[in-house]
């Protein structure tokens, strides 16, 4: 069995799990449009890495502020990385994408070796935007100011 995942860090508890997301990155505003969509409960908000939010989040988990090579999810006052914020998240939407939460099986090094291969060519493959997105009207409610 996997070792049980350890979060980053741990701090004051948060309002409910805040996901930051590289806003320059196409595939990670991809993947940010793809959660909105299959978390109807609308459990799951977003701050970019970039923005004073995200970076306020970052300092206070002990996290870098130039940290944008990797998702960080902000839950119940821990901070979790890569593959795990990826599951951790996952276990939020609506089924059958809330499954994919049973990968967490997969040893660690496994799936964060993965997770950093797309991530250090997710720019190439995908594309790059020239500042962070900015949310409508329908999505700023689960966008930190």
């Amino acid at each position: 069995m996997p070792p049980k995942a350890e979060p980053v860090s741990q701090g004051a508890p948060q309002e409910g799990p805040v996901l930051l997301f590289d806003g320059v990155c196409n595939l990670c505003n991809r993947a940010v449009a793809f959660i909105v969509r299959r978390d109807p409960a609308a459990r799951v908000r977003f701050a970019s890495l970039q923005s004073p939010a995200g970076r306020e989040r970052l300092r206070a988990h002990g996290l870098p502020e130039d940290h944008i090579d990797s998702l960080v999810l902000i839950d119940q006052g821990q901070a979790w990385q890569r593959s795990d914020a990826a599951l951790r998240v996952a276990g939020y939407l609506r089924p059958p994408w809330s499954w994919l939460r049973a990968l967490r099986v997969l040893p660690r090094p496994l799936r964060d070796g993965l997770y950093r291969w797309i991530a250090r060519h997710r720019y190439r493959w995908f594309g790059k935007r020239e500042a962070c997105m900015v949310p409508d009207d329908e999505l700023r409610s689960r966008f930190l100011s």
